[in-house]
Protein backbone atom coordinates (compact mmCIF):
# COMPACT_ATOMS: atom_id res chain seq x y z
CA UNK A 1 0.00 0.00 0.00
CA UNK A 2 2.94 2.31 0.70
CA UNK A 3 4.67 1.78 -2.12
CA UNK A 4 1.87 2.50 -4.19
CA UNK A 5 1.07 5.90 -2.36
CA UNK A 6 4.76 7.51 -2.68
CA UNK A 7 4.55 6.28 -6.76
CA UNK A 8 1.49 8.42 -7.13
CA UNK A 9 2.86 11.15 -4.47
CA UNK A 10 6.61 11.21 -6.83
CA UNK A 11 4.61 11.58 -10.18
CA UNK A 12 1.76 14.08 -8.17
CA UNK A 13 5.17 16.16 -6.76
CA UNK A 14 6.48 16.06 -10.76
CA UNK A 15 3.46 18.33 -11.54
CA UNK A 16 3.15 20.37 -9.04
CA UNK A 17 6.34 21.93 -9.48
CA UNK A 18 5.59 22.90 -12.63
CA UNK A 19 2.54 25.10 -11.70
CA UNK A 20 2.57 28.74 -11.66
CA UNK A 21 1.89 30.62 -8.39
CA UNK A 22 -1.17 31.71 -9.93
CA UNK A 23 -2.19 27.84 -10.27
CA UNK A 24 -1.88 27.04 -6.79
CA UNK A 25 -3.09 29.92 -5.41
CA UNK A 26 -6.32 28.83 -7.34
CA UNK A 27 -6.08 25.35 -6.03
CA UNK A 28 -5.82 26.70 -2.21
CA UNK A 29 -8.75 28.90 -2.29
CA UNK A 30 -10.60 26.04 -3.56
CA UNK A 31 -9.71 24.63 -0.56
CA UNK A 32 -10.40 26.97 1.78
CA UNK A 33 -14.14 27.50 0.38
CA UNK A 34 -14.48 24.14 0.06
CA UNK A 35 -13.52 23.19 4.03
CA UNK A 36 -16.08 25.81 4.94
CA UNK A 37 -19.06 24.26 2.59
CA UNK A 38 -18.15 21.32 3.97
CA UNK A 39 -17.98 22.00 7.70
CA UNK A 40 -20.96 20.22 8.81
CA UNK A 41 -19.45 16.87 7.26
CA UNK A 42 -16.13 17.73 8.91
CA UNK A 43 -17.66 18.51 12.06
CA UNK A 44 -19.54 15.47 12.37
CA UNK A 45 -16.89 13.39 12.11
CA UNK A 46 -14.65 15.06 14.43
CA UNK A 47 -17.40 14.53 17.20
CA UNK A 48 -16.97 11.08 16.64
CA UNK A 49 -13.72 11.52 17.06
CA UNK A 50 -13.91 13.28 20.54
CA UNK A 51 -16.37 11.05 21.40
CA UNK A 52 -14.11 8.34 20.84
CA UNK A 53 -11.27 10.26 23.19
CA UNK A 54 -13.27 10.66 25.83
CA UNK A 55 -14.48 7.12 26.67
CA UNK A 56 -10.35 6.50 26.32
CA UNK A 57 -9.46 8.88 28.82
CA UNK A 58 -7.89 11.25 26.88
CA UNK A 59 -6.48 13.90 28.80
CA UNK A 60 -8.20 17.21 28.53
CA UNK A 61 -5.37 18.82 26.86
CA UNK A 62 -5.37 16.64 23.97
CA UNK A 63 -9.00 16.42 24.06
CA UNK A 64 -8.30 20.70 23.20
CA UNK A 65 -5.87 20.13 20.11
CA UNK A 66 -8.61 17.48 18.97
CA UNK A 67 -11.36 19.12 18.99
CA UNK A 68 -12.86 21.32 16.02
CA UNK A 69 -15.59 24.11 16.45
CA UNK A 70 -17.43 26.58 13.75
CA UNK A 71 -15.19 29.09 14.92
CA UNK A 72 -11.67 26.86 14.33
CA UNK A 73 -12.56 25.37 10.97
CA UNK A 74 -13.23 28.93 9.61
CA UNK A 75 -9.45 30.11 11.11
CA UNK A 76 -8.36 26.90 9.59
CA UNK A 77 -9.89 27.80 6.30
CA UNK A 78 -8.42 31.78 6.80
CA UNK A 79 -5.15 30.52 7.00
CA UNK A 80 -5.29 29.02 4.04
CA UNK A 81 -6.71 32.04 2.61
CA UNK A 82 -3.30 33.95 4.41
CA UNK A 83 -0.92 30.98 2.45
CA UNK A 84 -2.22 32.54 -0.71
CA UNK A 85 -0.69 36.18 -0.08
CA UNK A 86 2.46 35.00 0.46
CA UNK A 87 5.17 35.56 -1.81
CA UNK A 88 5.98 31.70 -3.37
CA UNK A 89 9.63 31.05 -3.15
CA UNK A 90 9.67 28.62 -5.61
CA UNK A 91 12.38 29.76 -8.63
CA UNK A 92 13.57 32.56 -6.63
CA UNK A 93 16.78 33.52 -6.83
CA UNK A 94 18.87 33.41 -4.02
CA UNK A 95 21.97 34.67 -5.41
CA UNK A 96 24.84 34.18 -8.24
CA UNK A 97 27.51 35.50 -10.20
CA UNK A 98 28.76 35.78 -13.61
CA UNK A 99 32.25 33.48 -12.96
CA UNK A 100 35.41 34.29 -14.77
CA UNK A 101 35.03 31.62 -17.05
CA UNK A 102 32.31 33.15 -18.42
CA UNK A 103 29.23 31.00 -16.68
CA UNK A 104 26.98 32.52 -15.04
CA UNK A 105 25.78 30.92 -12.20
CA UNK A 106 22.36 30.92 -10.07
CA UNK A 107 21.51 29.17 -6.97
CA UNK A 108 17.28 29.23 -7.42
CA UNK A 109 15.12 27.40 -5.37
CA UNK A 110 13.29 24.38 -6.05
CA UNK A 111 10.35 22.33 -4.11
CA UNK A 112 11.94 19.30 -2.00
CA UNK A 113 9.63 16.78 -3.83
CA UNK A 114 7.67 14.84 -1.39
CA UNK A 115 7.03 15.25 2.42
CA UNK A 116 6.15 12.79 4.87
CA UNK A 117 4.35 14.13 8.27
CA UNK A 118 3.79 11.44 11.12
CA UNK A 119 0.97 13.32 13.57
CA UNK A 120 -1.01 12.91 17.08
CA UNK A 121 -4.54 14.93 17.93
CA UNK A 122 -3.93 17.81 15.74
CA UNK A 123 -6.71 18.01 12.95
CA UNK A 124 -5.00 21.16 12.17
CA UNK A 125 -2.12 19.53 10.96
CA UNK A 126 -3.80 18.21 8.18
CA UNK A 127 -4.83 21.48 6.56
CA UNK A 128 -1.47 23.68 7.57
CA UNK A 129 0.41 21.16 6.22
CA UNK A 130 -1.33 20.04 2.75
CA UNK A 131 -1.48 24.23 2.10
CA UNK A 132 2.00 24.90 2.48
CA UNK A 133 3.45 21.92 0.59
CA UNK A 134 0.95 22.37 -2.43
CA UNK A 135 2.63 26.57 -2.13
CA UNK A 136 5.85 25.37 -2.74
CA UNK A 137 4.69 22.53 -4.71
CA UNK A 138 5.37 20.10 -2.70
CA UNK A 139 3.26 16.62 -2.31
CA UNK A 140 2.71 15.02 0.87
CA UNK A 141 1.92 11.77 2.22
CA UNK A 142 0.12 12.55 5.68
CA UNK A 143 -0.10 9.66 9.03
CA UNK A 144 -2.20 11.16 11.84
CA UNK A 145 -2.70 9.36 14.59
CA UNK A 146 -5.50 6.99 15.19
CA UNK A 147 -7.43 9.51 17.51
CA UNK A 148 -7.98 11.83 14.65
CA UNK A 149 -8.89 8.79 12.45
CA UNK A 150 -12.58 10.36 11.27
CA UNK A 151 -11.40 13.84 10.62
CA UNK A 152 -8.72 13.57 9.08
CA UNK A 153 -10.67 10.92 6.40
CA UNK A 154 -13.45 13.68 5.95
CA UNK A 155 -10.70 16.75 5.65
CA UNK A 156 -8.20 14.65 3.37
CA UNK A 157 -11.35 13.80 1.25
CA UNK A 158 -12.23 17.56 0.85
CA UNK A 159 -8.70 18.50 0.04
CA UNK A 160 -8.67 15.76 -2.64
CA UNK A 161 -12.20 16.77 -4.10
CA UNK A 162 -10.46 20.42 -4.39
CA UNK A 163 -7.38 19.42 -6.13
CA UNK A 164 -9.54 17.86 -8.63
CA UNK A 165 -11.89 21.03 -9.23
CA UNK A 166 -8.97 22.53 -9.65
CA UNK A 167 -7.53 19.92 -12.21
CA UNK A 168 -4.38 19.05 -9.93
CA UNK A 169 -3.71 15.71 -8.86
CA UNK A 170 -5.11 14.19 -5.88
CA UNK A 171 -2.63 12.68 -4.88
CA UNK A 172 -0.57 15.56 -4.26
CA UNK A 173 -2.44 15.12 -0.51
CA UNK A 174 -2.30 11.36 0.47
CA UNK A 175 -3.18 10.32 4.14
CA UNK A 176 -2.52 6.56 5.84
CA UNK A 177 -6.25 5.47 6.81
CA UNK A 178 -5.21 2.41 8.55
CA UNK A 179 -4.11 2.95 12.14
CA UNK A 180 -1.87 -0.39 12.40
CA UNK A 181 1.41 1.07 13.87
CA UNK A 182 3.79 -0.94 11.91
CA UNK A 183 2.67 1.05 8.73
CA UNK A 184 4.68 3.76 10.30
CA UNK A 185 7.84 1.35 10.21
CA UNK A 186 7.34 0.75 6.89
CA UNK A 187 6.94 4.85 6.20
CA UNK A 188 10.16 5.53 7.94
CA UNK A 189 12.09 3.05 5.55
CA UNK A 190 9.98 4.95 2.47
CA UNK A 191 13.22 6.89 1.47
CA UNK A 192 12.91 5.76 -2.34
CA UNK A 193 9.69 8.38 -2.70
CA UNK A 194 9.69 10.57 0.47
CA UNK A 195 12.35 12.92 0.52
CA UNK A 196 11.39 14.85 4.25
CA UNK A 197 10.02 13.40 7.17
CA UNK A 198 8.53 15.61 10.42
CA UNK A 199 7.20 13.75 12.95
CA UNK A 200 5.05 15.91 15.04
CA UNK A 201 4.01 14.28 18.46
CA UNK A 202 5.66 13.47 21.92
CA UNK A 203 9.44 12.19 22.51
CA UNK A 204 9.08 9.00 22.22
CA UNK A 205 7.28 9.72 18.16
CA UNK A 206 10.74 11.72 17.83
CA UNK A 207 12.59 8.88 19.29
CA UNK A 208 11.83 6.34 17.00
CA UNK A 209 12.21 8.99 13.89
CA UNK A 210 15.49 9.26 14.78
CA UNK A 211 16.59 5.82 14.97
CA UNK A 212 14.66 4.23 12.65
CA UNK A 213 14.35 6.53 9.76
CA UNK A 214 16.07 6.06 6.26
CA UNK A 215 14.74 9.16 5.57
CA UNK A 216 16.22 12.96 7.05
CA UNK A 217 13.77 13.97 9.85
CA UNK A 218 13.10 17.12 11.20
CA UNK A 219 12.29 16.81 15.04
CA UNK A 220 10.83 19.80 17.08
CA UNK A 221 7.70 20.67 18.22
CA UNK A 222 8.15 19.61 22.36
CA UNK A 223 8.19 22.69 24.45
CA UNK A 224 9.56 22.72 27.39
CA UNK A 225 9.33 26.66 27.83
CA UNK A 226 11.32 29.06 30.34
CA UNK A 227 10.40 31.97 31.54
CA UNK A 228 13.36 34.03 33.71
CA UNK A 229 11.99 37.24 35.76
CA UNK A 230 15.11 38.89 36.63
CA UNK A 231 15.28 41.16 39.63
CA UNK A 232 15.06 44.66 38.01
CA UNK A 233 11.54 43.70 36.33
CA UNK A 234 8.05 45.62 36.81
CA UNK A 235 5.78 42.99 38.06
CA UNK A 236 2.81 44.12 36.46
CA UNK A 237 4.01 44.08 33.47
CA UNK A 238 5.73 40.51 33.96
CA UNK A 239 2.72 38.85 35.28
CA UNK A 240 0.79 40.23 32.32
CA UNK A 241 3.12 38.20 30.25
CA UNK A 242 3.21 35.38 32.22
CA UNK A 243 -0.69 35.15 32.08
CA UNK A 244 -0.69 34.85 28.28
CA UNK A 245 2.61 32.18 27.84
CA UNK A 246 0.69 29.85 30.24
CA UNK A 247 -2.65 30.45 30.13
CA UNK A 248 -4.29 31.43 26.70
CA UNK A 249 -3.64 27.73 25.03
CA UNK A 250 -1.76 25.80 27.40
CA UNK A 251 -1.61 22.64 25.05
CA UNK A 252 0.07 24.41 22.98
CA UNK A 253 4.05 23.30 22.22
CA UNK A 254 4.90 27.10 23.06
CA UNK A 255 3.33 27.61 26.03
CA UNK A 256 5.08 28.21 29.61
CA UNK A 257 6.22 25.40 31.79
CA UNK A 258 8.49 26.69 33.69
CA UNK A 259 9.29 29.65 35.40
CA UNK A 260 12.46 30.90 36.80
CA UNK A 261 12.36 34.18 39.63
CA UNK A 262 15.43 35.67 40.89
CA UNK A 263 16.17 35.07 44.97
CA UNK A 264 16.09 38.85 45.30
CA UNK A 265 12.94 39.84 44.13
CA UNK A 266 10.75 36.43 45.50
CA UNK A 267 9.68 37.53 48.52
CA UNK A 268 7.37 39.74 47.14
CA UNK A 269 6.78 39.02 43.39
CA UNK A 270 5.84 34.82 44.91
CA UNK A 271 2.66 36.02 46.39
CA UNK A 272 1.91 38.25 43.78
CA UNK A 273 1.89 35.38 41.12
CA UNK A 274 0.24 33.19 43.48
CA UNK A 275 -3.06 35.43 43.09
CA UNK A 276 -3.04 35.66 39.55
CA UNK A 277 -2.45 32.20 38.82
CA UNK A 278 -5.45 31.56 41.53
CA UNK A 279 -7.62 33.64 39.45
CA UNK A 280 -6.63 31.78 36.07
CA UNK A 281 -6.92 28.45 37.99
CA UNK A 282 -3.31 27.66 37.65
CA UNK A 283 -1.78 24.88 40.29
CA UNK A 284 1.81 26.04 40.78
CA UNK A 285 4.34 23.03 41.13
CA UNK A 286 7.04 25.03 43.20
CA UNK A 287 10.77 24.06 44.28
CA UNK A 288 11.81 23.14 48.13
CA UNK A 289 12.69 27.23 47.82
CA UNK A 290 9.49 28.62 46.19
CA UNK A 291 6.88 26.75 48.39
CA UNK A 292 7.05 28.82 51.53
CA UNK A 293 6.56 32.31 49.72
CA UNK A 294 4.25 30.46 46.94
CA UNK A 295 2.39 29.38 50.25
CA UNK A 296 1.60 32.83 51.00
CA UNK A 297 -0.69 32.88 48.20
CA UNK A 298 -3.98 31.19 47.42
CA UNK A 299 -3.01 29.34 44.40
CA UNK A 300 -3.09 25.57 45.12
CA UNK A 301 0.74 24.88 45.46
CA UNK A 302 2.10 21.34 45.46
CA UNK A 303 5.91 19.69 45.59
CA UNK A 304 7.64 19.81 41.76
CA UNK A 305 9.15 16.35 41.13
CA UNK A 306 12.33 16.14 38.90
CA UNK A 307 10.32 14.42 36.13
CA UNK A 308 8.17 17.72 35.62
CA UNK A 309 11.09 19.92 34.39
CA UNK A 310 12.25 17.63 31.66
CA UNK A 311 8.84 17.30 29.96
CA UNK A 312 5.50 19.41 28.87
CA UNK A 313 2.42 19.64 30.96
CA UNK A 314 0.44 21.23 28.31
CA UNK A 315 -2.15 22.32 31.10
CA UNK A 316 -3.09 24.62 33.46
CA UNK A 317 -0.03 23.72 35.71
CA UNK A 318 3.37 25.80 35.73
CA UNK A 319 6.69 25.00 37.30
CA UNK A 320 8.25 27.70 39.72
CA UNK A 321 11.98 27.52 40.59
CA UNK A 322 14.08 30.68 42.48
CA UNK A 323 17.41 30.66 40.60
CA UNK A 324 20.40 32.74 42.26
CA UNK A 325 21.12 34.87 39.38
CA UNK A 326 20.45 35.07 35.48
CA UNK A 327 23.09 32.93 35.07
CA UNK A 328 21.95 29.88 37.43
CA UNK A 329 18.78 30.92 35.01
CA UNK A 330 20.67 30.06 32.06
CA UNK A 331 22.10 26.89 33.68
CA UNK A 332 18.58 25.66 34.04
CA UNK A 333 17.52 26.34 30.49
CA UNK A 334 20.15 24.54 29.16
CA UNK A 335 19.53 21.44 31.20
CA UNK A 336 16.28 21.46 31.23
CA UNK A 337 15.05 23.06 27.93
CA UNK A 338 14.26 21.60 24.26
CA UNK A 339 15.47 24.57 22.41
CA UNK A 340 11.87 25.56 21.57
CA UNK A 341 11.47 28.90 23.34
CA UNK A 342 12.97 30.72 26.18
CA UNK A 343 12.07 34.37 27.50
CA UNK A 344 13.91 36.52 30.24
CA UNK A 345 11.59 39.56 31.88
CA UNK A 346 13.92 42.43 32.59
CA UNK A 347 14.39 46.35 32.44
CA UNK A 348 17.76 46.01 31.88
CA UNK A 349 19.16 45.81 28.33
CA UNK A 350 22.68 44.21 29.22
CA UNK A 351 20.93 41.46 30.93
CA UNK A 352 18.58 41.09 28.10
CA UNK A 353 21.79 41.28 25.78
CA UNK A 354 23.26 38.26 27.95
CA UNK A 355 20.62 36.60 28.09
CA UNK A 356 19.73 36.45 24.31
CA UNK A 357 23.53 35.26 23.23
CA UNK A 358 23.87 32.58 26.10
CA UNK A 359 20.39 30.97 25.36
CA UNK A 360 20.30 28.80 22.13
CA UNK A 361 16.44 28.16 21.69
CA UNK A 362 15.24 28.44 18.69
CA UNK A 363 13.61 31.31 19.07
CA UNK A 364 14.49 33.63 22.06
CA UNK A 365 12.62 36.51 23.99
CA UNK A 366 13.04 39.86 25.80
CA UNK A 367 9.67 40.77 27.20
CA UNK A 368 7.55 39.16 25.14
CA UNK A 369 5.62 35.73 25.45
CA UNK A 370 6.75 32.55 24.20
CA UNK A 371 3.03 31.91 22.22
CA UNK A 372 4.59 34.05 19.54
CA UNK A 373 7.12 30.95 18.11
CA UNK A 374 4.25 30.46 15.45
CA UNK A 375 4.29 30.74 11.53
CA UNK A 376 1.28 32.98 11.68
CA UNK A 377 2.59 35.45 14.52
CA UNK A 378 5.86 35.43 12.44
CA UNK A 379 4.27 36.26 8.96
CA UNK A 380 5.06 32.72 7.80
CA UNK A 381 1.51 31.57 7.40
CA UNK A 382 0.81 28.15 8.92
CA UNK A 383 3.76 26.24 10.16
CA UNK A 384 4.44 22.65 9.06
CA UNK A 385 6.36 22.29 12.46
CA UNK A 386 8.65 23.86 15.35
CA UNK A 387 12.17 22.67 14.65
CA UNK A 388 14.20 22.62 17.03
CA UNK A 389 17.66 21.18 15.26
CA UNK A 390 20.04 23.76 14.27
CA UNK A 391 20.44 21.78 10.41
CA UNK A 392 18.34 22.90 7.48
CA UNK A 393 15.55 24.64 9.10
CA UNK A 394 15.08 26.03 12.68
CA UNK A 395 11.80 27.65 14.54
CA UNK A 396 8.43 27.86 12.76
CA UNK A 397 9.11 26.25 9.05
CA UNK A 398 7.18 28.11 6.88
CA UNK A 399 7.57 28.36 2.83
CA UNK A 400 11.24 28.31 2.44
CA UNK A 401 12.05 25.87 4.82
CA UNK A 402 9.82 23.22 2.60
CA UNK A 403 12.27 24.47 -0.19
CA UNK A 404 16.13 22.97 -1.35
CA UNK A 405 17.80 24.66 -4.26
CA UNK A 406 19.63 23.66 -6.75
CA UNK A 407 22.83 25.32 -9.47
CA UNK A 408 22.10 26.41 -12.49
CA UNK A 409 25.00 27.20 -14.82
CA UNK A 410 24.01 29.30 -18.59
CA UNK A 411 27.48 29.49 -20.54
CA UNK A 412 27.94 29.97 -24.06
CA UNK A 413 28.87 26.71 -25.18
CA UNK A 414 31.03 26.51 -22.35
CA UNK A 415 33.61 23.55 -21.86
CA UNK A 416 36.09 22.70 -19.30
CA UNK A 417 39.66 20.99 -20.21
Amino acid sequence: MLEKMGKAARVASWQLAQLSTKQKNAALEQIADLLEQESAVILSANQQDMKLAKDSGMTEALQDRLLLTEARLKNIADDVRQVCQLADPVGQIIDGSLLDSGLDLQRRRVPLGVIGVIYEARPNVTVDVASLCLKTGNAVILRGGKETHNTNLAVVSVIQQALKNSGLPADAVQAINNPDRELVAQLLKLDSYIDMLIPRGGAGLHRLCREQSTIPVITGGIGVCHTFVDESVDFDKALSVIVNAKVQRPSACNSLETLLVHQSIAADFMPRLSEVMAQKQVTLHASEQAMPFLQQGPAKVIDVKPENLIDEWLSLDLNVEIVADIDAAIDHIRHYGTSHSDAILTESLSQANYFVHRVDSSAVYVNASTRFTDGGQFGLGAEVAVSTQKLHSRGPMGLDALTTYKWIGYGDFLSRA
